[in-house]
Parts: structure tokens; sequence; C-alpha cells
């Protein structure tokens, strides 16, 4: 069981890169991600994050109690904020709108997250594991609404003109 947690904890061990794992866990899921943004609904999305944040939930005080409070090898949170960021986007036909789409969304999603502004570092501290992923959640939240802004203000930018 612990060998599972683990697994799905690290983001299919894409958090055990050395440097940075919380960002190559959440650019390692831009690719399943992708693929989820191809159904034109917000279900995926929607059982995306909320799949994900509860195996947080059920992995969390085990990350805790072997690698300390928040590890960095922990990136299922990441996974959880960052399909938060494309809820209810529209999706062009062209690749490269796309694309351009999840990298906008992924290095917004990456700001919020490692500089924790606007309260996000203070869900940090709630208990029961919680912390883990409600500040990823809010991270995703606001580049959700920083994403939005962005197609709102430049349409043609991601291909929706």
């Amino acid at each position: 069981m612990n060998a599972l947690k683990f697994f799905l904890g690290t983001g299919c061990f894409s958090g055990l890169f050395p440097k940075t794992p919380g960002t190559a866990g959440s650019l390692v899921f831009l690719f399943p991600l992708y693929h989820a943004l191809q159904i034109s609904t917000v279900w995926p999305v929607i059982l995306i994050v909320l799949s994900a944040s509860a195996v947080c939930l059920w992995i969390a005080s085990y990350f805790e109690d072997i690698y300390g409070k928040d590890p960095g090898i922990l990136v299922m949170d990441e996974w959880a904020g960052q399909a938060l960021v494309f809820l209810g986007m529209p999706y062009s036909g062209l690749l490269e709108d796309r694309v351009i789409m999840l990298l906008t969304g992924f290095i917004l999603f990456r700001f919020f997250d490692l500089f924790k502004p606007l309260g996000i570092s203070k869900l940090q501290d709630l208990p029961l594991g919680f912390g883990i992923f409600m500040d990823d959640l809010l991270a995703g939240l606001y580049a959700l609404l920083c994403l939005k802004t962005l197609i709102f203000m430049w349409p043609n930018l991601f291909g929706m003109i």
C-alpha cells in the first residue's frame, strides 16, 4: 500500500526530479491534461481536480510522516492545482494554440505556487493534510483567473479569433 501511495504522491515518480520537483511534476502533468482537455466538456477537468485532491488527502499524512511538512517530492497537489487552471477553458482546433494555452497556464500556476501571494501561503498551515493541496488549489484558481483575463484581452494569441 505504501508503494502505491508513493507512486501516486510523486506523480508517477515525476516528483523525484532532483531540482524543482513541483515544476517537473506540473510539466509532466501537461501531457495527460492535454488529452483530457480534448473532450469538449468540463467534466474531465473536474474529475481530475477532485480525484487528485482526494488522493492527496489520502496520502498526505504518509508523506508528512516520512518526509516532513509539505515535502517537495509530493506533486499530486500540483496536479490538482494545475488542472484547476484549465477548468472551462475554450479549446481551439490548432495544436499551436493549445500548446500556447497550456504553457501560459503552466507558467501562471507555477508563479502563484512558488511565490504564494494573496493569502496562498496562509493555507499551508491548515491541518490534517488540507494545507498540502489547498494552497495549490488557490494558486490554480488565481492562475485560472489570470489566464481567462489574458484570453479575453488577447484572444487572437490563443487562437480564439
